[in-house]
């Protein structure tokens, strides 16, 4: 029962990062790394699956082996983000407490990037 717990975790972080890939307020990361977990608990198939995906090989391979992600990793994460936020700010243009909430959350997200996770030299497993 525990095994088919972690399965059913896994696959509902696995869709709720997904969803934070779009979504500029819900960060997908700390789901994927979640899943990884709960995959890893569960499934050696699943979590086999999960390790040979491009979306962790891309994003998640530096940061859990090495506990760092390369700048072009980083940036392409901020980019994305930064991009849908600023939909998200023109679009609450007659909310600005929505704008500040969204501004701040923004900058956390990029603080959080650029000092607390480590940056790995060079992408030493790129495919």
């Amino acid at each position: 029962p525990i095994r088919y717990a972690f399965i059913v975790l896994g696959s509902l972080s696995l869709a709720i990062g997904a969803i934070g890939l779009v979504l500029p307020f819900l960060p997908g990361t700390p789901f994927f790394l979640f899943t990884l977990f709960c995959f890893a608990k569960s499934s050696r198939k699943l979590h086999e699956w999960f390790l040979s995906t491009k979306l962790y090989r891309k994003h998640l391979e530096s940061f859990v082996q090495k506990r760092a992600m390369t700048w072009k990793t980083k940036l392409s994460i901020i980019g994305s983000v930064t991009f849908l936020m600023g939909v998200g700010f023109v679009m609450m243009r007659k909310a600005p407490m929505g704008q500040i909430v969204l501004t701040t959350v923004w900058l956390f997200h990029v603080l959080y990037f650029v000092f607390w996770v480590k940056t790995a030299a060079h992408d030493e497993g790129a495919k």
